[in-house]
């Protein structure tokens, strides 16, 4: 199983991105797929997840109505569109993949991809 996580890079504040987490080896119908973060000297924390059977999506507080997560089923590829960026959006995302039974993304899922760094200056 390989979750591949690509898409980050360097931005101005109150720019985009769109990172991508190409999933592979397994079918992930019955999983959550999402994204957690890591700033420099601060614990990872949970950004986003989607159901990838079903749709229904959760956020952060601090991401609310400025990321979205989507996946598209034909690639097995999951999104998250990252609009309006903060200086405090800056971190080492990483892309995970959970079992549907747990009811979303356990801080330690079943898998987890590299991490790709989104840096937004100000």
């Amino acid at each position: 199983v390989q979750l591949q996580a690509s898409g980050g890079g360097l931005v101005q504040a109150g720019g985009s991105l769109r990172l991508s987490c190409a999933a592979s080896g397994r079918t992930f119908s019955n999983y959550y797929m999402g994204w957690f973060r890591q700033a420099p000297g601060k614990a990872r924390e949970f950004v986003a997840r989607i159901l990838w059977s079903g749709g229904s999506t959760r956020y952060a507080d601090s991401v609310k109505g400025r990321f979205t997560i989507s996946r598209d089923n034909a690639k097995s590829t999951v999104y998250l569109q990252m609009n309006s960026l903060k200086p405090e959006d800056t971190a080492v995302y990483y892309c995970a993949a959970d079992g549907a039974r747990y009811g979303g993304l356990r801080n330690n899922p079943d898998y987890w991809g590299q991490g790709t760094l989104v840096t937004v200056s100000s």
